[in-house]
């Protein structure tokens, strides 16, 4: 009896949770399994003395008929859900109406969030971008003025290539002898005049060429 105890508890507790109607189907037939395995074994045990008779309590059987009868009226009252009508459900126990086709958002709906998404993702992005050239910026300006101790450690590969074939001819003992020179004057005043006379004038540089202020930047900063 217990186990049939626990079905018509299980099936309490599904038909107060609005469980599916094929649920509580299942848990009647196996109810009325209990009921028949209960009655065959109430058969058996009769006219023996020594084994005590177990009949269900009327009252149970009672309850679990009823059950079964406002199952089966539940089952009957209900009918599809007309979509094309968009029909308001309404739910027994809660009392409360809700359209299950207004509640779903359409494809526009989904598109217009991607859209938004897109937008402040894109803004996003944009104001990063901005912020980092701007970081940028600051450090190459910074990087712009800071002093060099010295020079000829301060011209990275490619600038010493490019100085030596746009600024000194291709001729890197000219360079050399050049930037050494640079480095052993005591202020930018001397350097300056030693590049105007010996090497813009012989070699002819342009100080409009950017390579040209390129280098004469990095002559002030061996001297700030």
């Amino acid at each position: 009896m217990d186990r049939l105890e626990q079905l018509i508890g299980k099936l309490k507790e599904q038909f107060e949770q609005n469980a599916p109607a094929s649920q509580l189907l299942i848990t009647t037939k196996q109810i009325e399994a209990e009921l028949a395995r209960a009655g065959s074994r109430r058969s058996e045990t009769i006219g023996t003395a020594k084994v005590a008779v177990v009949l269900p309590s009327v009252t149970k059987i009672a309850e679990v008929e009823e059950e079964k009868k406002e199952l089966r009226e539940e089952v009957k009252k209900e009918e599809p859900v007309d979509i094309s009508s968009r029909t308001v459900l309404k739910n027994k126990k809660d009392n409360w109406a809700y359209d299950p086709i207004a509640d779903i958002p359409t494809l526009a709906h989904q598109t217009d969030a991607k859209k938004e998404l897109n937008d402040v993702i894109g803004n996003t992005a944009e104001s990063l971008n901005d912020k980092l050239k701007a970081n940028v910026e600051d450090l190459a300006a910074t990087l712009k003025d800071t002093p060099l101790r010295d020079l000829k450690k301060a011209i990275g590969i490619n600038d010493r290539f490019v100085f030596i074939n746009e600024l000194f001819r291709g001729d890197e003992a000219m360079y050399e002898r050049s930037i050494k020179t640079i480095n052993n004057f005591k202020i930018l005043q001397e350097a300056q005049y030693w590049m105007e006379r010996e090497l813009k004038v012989k070699l002819a540089w342009d100080d409009d060429r950017q390579i040209t202020k390129h280098f004469y930047q990095l002559v002030k900063r061996r001297f700030s």
